[in-house]
């Protein structure tokens, strides 16, 4: 039997002594497309950063396909908020998605043609290929958030993690990205942070609901109790779906 992909057992965080997290139990099976929402504040990023390793829980345990995280860190793809990436630096597609190939390639100093080969491929997958020579700089959001998602699976992750890819493009480039997210989820486990319940629940098999502690964690789909408990009464609808 396969051991979760990401699998987190009463896990606390806090920022001094402002309590982020508090008693967080999630398990994600491999193979799973799992969708993480709930309101701004409510701890999802930092759940990410703790799973990264980018952040040390006060306590409890996370482990990755059945190992401690700092084992299996190298496992993780992940994909930053587009608004927190720097487009600013004078570099191409290409060279970005390379990027993914650091830590990873066993050059020095240099790419190896078993890297650039990953590049092309990644750059294909995610339908940017005939922009690797462009700047960044000269990039729309939706071609931008691409080239973050090939820069990740670059790094040929077994789980891939994503904070809010499509917050910042058009309703059309979403549901395209998405397709491309559901043709990866093939070959590797997806989670993905995300505040547009209704659009993610076309796509996903397993929501978790978090506003410090985990509101609701099953597949059924997200009520409207559910709704309230993680907004309260600041949102009149927030299920709904796209056409």
């Amino acid at each position: 039997m396969n051991k979760p992909a990401i699998e987190i057992t009463d896990l606390n965080f806090s920022f001094d002594e402002l309590v982020i997290l508090e008693n967080i139990n999630m398990k994600i099976e491999q193979g799973d497309f799992a969708g993480l929402v709930g309101p701004n504040g409510g701890g999802k990023t930092t759940l990410l950063k703790l799973i990264l390793g980018l952040y040390k829980a006060k306590s409890g345990r996370i482990s990755i396909m059945g190992e401690r995280l700092k084992k299996q860190r190298k496992t993780i793809g992940y994909v930053p908020q587009y608004a927190n990436f720097n487009s600013d630096f004078p570099i191409s597609v290409q060279d970005t998605v390379l990027q993914g190939r650091l830590g990873v390639t066993n050059a020095l100093g240099r790419y190896s043609k078993k890297d650039k080969a990953i590049a092309i491929k990644m750059m294909q997958e995610t339908e940017i290929l005939d922009l690797a020579h462009r700047s960044i700089q000269s990039l729309s959001g939706g071609q931008m958030q691409r080239v973050l998602v090939a820069r990740a699976l670059a790094t040929e992750p077994e789980i891939l993690l994503l904070d809010e890819p499509t917050a910042n493009i058009d309703q059309r480039a979403e549901k395209d990205i998405f397709d491309i997210f559901k043709s990866i989820n093939k070959r590797m486990t997806i989670l993905i942070i995300s505040h547009d319940i209704g659009f993610v629940s076309d796509y996903i098999n397993k929501v978790f609901c978090l506003n410090k502690t985990m509101v609701c964690h099953d597949a059924a789909p997200v009520t409207s109790d559910t709704i309230h408990a993680l907004y309260g009464d600041h949102v009149s609808e927030v299920l709904h779906h796209h056409h």
